[in-house]
């Protein structure tokens, strides 16, 4: 039954079962599939029933075909465009404290300038 379906394949099917660790596809009247949950989308997926339902239209990508178990490994992520990775805004970078007697937090490394100031001030 499974020697229809080859690796790389990308296929429409319907959701017909949902499990905590995957979802079955129907890709056609005899076959079901397999997603596992780390390939429903991209990132981190804490409940499928979040992405997933049973009776959804999924476009899905066959990865491995396991005739001699008659079982299929599918993807939805596969068959998606990944995410652009967003530039993370960069912080303006601090600027060491005019006045000592102002409140709020410094970093250790502008502390750390401070104290060694103080302390060769001491030392005099």
């Amino acid at each position: 039954m499974t020697n229809k379906f080859e690796n790389g394949q990308i296929l429409e099917g319907k959701v017909t079962g949902i499990q905590p660790y995957g979802a079955f596809v129907a890709l056609d009247e005899e076959v079901q599939g397999l997603v596992h949950i780390s390939e429903v989308t991209h990132g981190y997926v804490k409940d499928i029933n979040e992405h997933l339902a049973v009776g959804d239209e999924v476009k899905v990508k066959v990865l491995n075909v396991d005739e001699a178990n008659n079982k299929v490994s599918l993807s939805i992520r596969a068959t998606e465009e990944a995410p652009k990775k967003q530039a993370k805004a960069r912080k303006p970078q601090n600027t060491k404290q005019e006045d000592n007697d102002t409140a709020g937090f410094n970093t250790l490394k502008d502390k750390l300038e401070e104290w060694i100031q103080q302390s060769e001030e001491f030392k005099k």
